[in-house]
């Protein structure tokens, strides 16, 4: 598809310029401006996120262990976790980019809502109760419960990766685009953010986020739904917003292709996006932390049902900001300054344009769209803080006390957030390298899925295996992402990024890939290695992932899998008792087998190793694993277990 002289169909599916990639704000360009009463709205917002963090600095103030900053003590109910769950990923990129993605191509996007149900349904009875039950602080933990310290390591430092250099971004790109749209300062609206999240994390711990999380998530379903109504009833009411669209093609079918290459299909959607799901919801240690920072075993899991309505509600939200912002510009149409707008600007202008009569709604919506970013950003400071101190820091330094460990703490999360804002500047700077280093945000998920997918389900992966799967993912991710992208600079037409949405930033610009939703559609249908390049972004995860456990399991079993090591059953999930009883009962009987895995254990009971105070791991983690046999020794007792079976197998 293209768009007119000089311009090409972006991610996002708006036009886009195919110039130089600017960090600035065109001069002269006439923005809409705030009233008063839009200021004194968005400071509310930062002054309310402020004052709950100071609230629970207060009450925790001189009393505050480690495991209340970090993990909120462990007593967090399913409400709170569940809108904080909810939060955590739904950045102002996808409130800017989800209505651009449906006013361009239809509501095609829509149907990745079919994705959510396994996406959610899977880490609730998976990944959920063998988290839970080991008692973890940070999910890489459990990495090295099931292989060891140096595949512990490796996992850390990519989430690390993966996170330091997507935050900056989050913040950056956002607040550039409303400095276009409406005149507010760019600096100072970075400046502010960072600032204010930076010392609310610190100080509140886990706890805060959490509330804030709350409050934020409340304001962006403020922010939204007014956009909704006032423009709904600017056109003439919903039945006439989706009768226009209806009429214009922008009403989507499904889609059956089942060519992978294609962008967006059913399957693509509802299936390749069950993956993408997976990496955030399933191991990611922001919603890992969110887990196992409730009271119990059940609020989880209920906090993770409780994700599923939610994010179907702010899907449908953003798919009809999108036909609104259609119908509206059908009546009335765009200047030609909109006209040329980036995609992530047609939300801002359609805004200002519909709410520009109304003060203190303009004032709601920015405070809605920061509200996606610092709820975006305080979840990356807390988990990046929670594995720098567990899996990093306090495992060198086991002599430090709890005071010293919570002081530094709140220390190293005040860093990240001063790092946040250095990342910020340096986004500015980067030019034509910001697509390729904000794409690597969506290539490392896949991997660290595959990662844990190996450990839980495999019993016969090894450490060994476990690492050079891990490097084969990154690699193969790397390969694809960034020969994705250098073709498609190559060709002319803007990059796409996997796993990622695009946010396309002002004026000359082309486009900045950050988390979620959606690459290009292409013009030309290329073969070979050109082709693989084009794979839809949201097989992404599911094409890395499944490399790290192919390649993870060939190096384990050329290598000898498990045998002579020691296996905790805790962190092993039963696949095989769990086929068996989808079978009839004469069958189970013939192929009964015991299982050894936490999983089928009662709560609570402590099948698995407790952490020591310092982080590190009790030494009865190997009175408590399971021995694998020697090759051809003799397995004693009147059934197999179910791990002998799998390795064997």
């Amino acid at each position: 598809m293209t768009a007119g002289p000089g311009h090409s169909v972006d991610m996002m599916g708006a036009t886009s310029t195919s110039a130089p990639l600017e960090l600035t704000s065109k001069p002269g360009v006439a923005t809409s401006t705030f009233s008063v009463v839009d200021y004194v709205v968005f400071a509310l917002l930062l002054l309310l996120s402020l004052a709950i963090g100071l609230y629970h600095a207060y009450r925790g103030w001189g009393r505050q262990t480690i495991g209340q900053l970090l993990m909120a003590d462990r007593k967090m109910g399913c409400f709170p976790v569940a809108l904080s769950l909810l939060a955590t990923f739904q950045s102002a990129v996808a409130i800017l980019g989800v209505p651009s993605e449906i006013y361009t191509f239809g509501t095609q996007y829509w149907f990745l809502g079919c994705s959510y149900f396994l996406g959610l349904l899977i880490p609730a009875h998976i990944f959920i109760p063998v988290f839970y039950r080991l008692h973890l602080t940070s999910a890489y933990e459990y990495l090295e419960l099931r292989f060891n310290k140096a595949v512990r390591i490796c996992g850390t430092v990519t989430f690390i990766f993966q996170m330091v250099i997507y935050m900056g971004v989050v913040l950056y790109a956002p607040s550039l685009a409303l400095n276009a749209v409406t005149g507010f300062d760019l600096w100072l609206s970075v400046l502010t953010l960072g600032i204010v999240c930076a010392f609310y994390t610190a100080l509140g711990g886990l706890k805060a986020v959490i509330w804030t999380d709350v409050f934020q998530t409340l304001v962006m379903f403020l922010g939204q739904l007014a956009v909704i109504i006032v423009g709904s009833a600017k056109v003439g009411g919903l039945g006439h917003v989706w009768e226009v669209a209806a009429q214009n093609g922008r009403i989507s079918g499904i889609e059956l292709d089942p060519d992978p290459f294609v962008r967006h299909t059913f399957w693509t959607l509802a299936f390749g996006g069950v993956f993408m799901m997976l990496s955030l919801y399933g191991v990611n240690q922001a919603q890992v932390q969110r887990y196992l920072s409730s009271r119990t075993e059940r609020a989880a899991v209920l906090s993770c049902y409780a994700v599923f309505p939610c994010q179907q509600v702010v899907l449908c939200m953003g798919c009809l900001i999108g036909l609104v912002m259609y119908a509206y510009y059908q009546e009335y149409p765009k200047s030609a300054q909109q006209a040329q707008a980036a995609p992530d600007q047609f939300v801002l202008y359609f805004v200002m344009d519909i709410l520009k009569g109304l003060p203190g709604l303009p004032g709601l919506f920015v405070a809605c769209l920061f509200s996606g970013s610092l709820s975006t950003i305080s979840s990356a400071f807390n988990s990046l803080a929670t594995v720098t101190m567990e899996d990093l820091i306090r495992p060198r330094f086991p002599e430090f006390s709890e005071a010293q460990a919570t002081r530094l703490s709140k220390i190293i999360a005040f860093c990240y957030g001063l790092f946040c804002l250095g990342m910020a500047y340096v986004s500015s700077q980067m030019g034509p390298v910001l697509q390729a280093a904000i794409s690597i945000f969506g290539m490392v998920g896949g991997p660290l899925l595959g990662l844990f997918c190996l450990g839980m389900f495999f019993p016969c992966a090894n450490p060994l295996g476990a690492i050079v799967g891990l490097l084969a993912g990154l690699l193969m991710a790397f390969w694809i992402g960034i020969g994705s992208i250098v073709t498609s600079m190559g060709s002319g037409v803007p990059p796409s990024a996997p796993n990622s949405s695009s946010l396309s930033l002002p004026t000359n610009m082309t486009t900045v890939t950050m988390a979620t939703l959606i690459p290009l559609t292409t013009v030309s249908r290329p073969t070979g290695l050109q082709r693989l390049y084009k794979l839809s972004y949201l097989w992404y995860s599911a094409h890395n992932s499944t490399t790290v456990i192919v390649v993870g399991l060939l190096v384990s079993l050329l290598t000898g899998g498990m045998r002579g090591r020691t296996l905790n059953p805790g962190t092993i999930y039963p696949v095989w008792p769990k086929l068996l009883a989808l079978l009839p009962l004469s069958c189970q009987k013939r192929l009964s087998c015991k299982s050894y895995s936490q999983v089928d254990s009662p709560v609570g009971s402590p099948v698995c190793p407790e952490k020591m105070g310092n982080g590190m791991l009790w030494g009865s983690r190997n009175q408590e694993a399971l021995a694998v046999p020697e090759a051809g020794s003799t397995h004693q007792g009147s059934s197999p277990t179910f791990i002998l079976q799998e390795t064997s197998l």
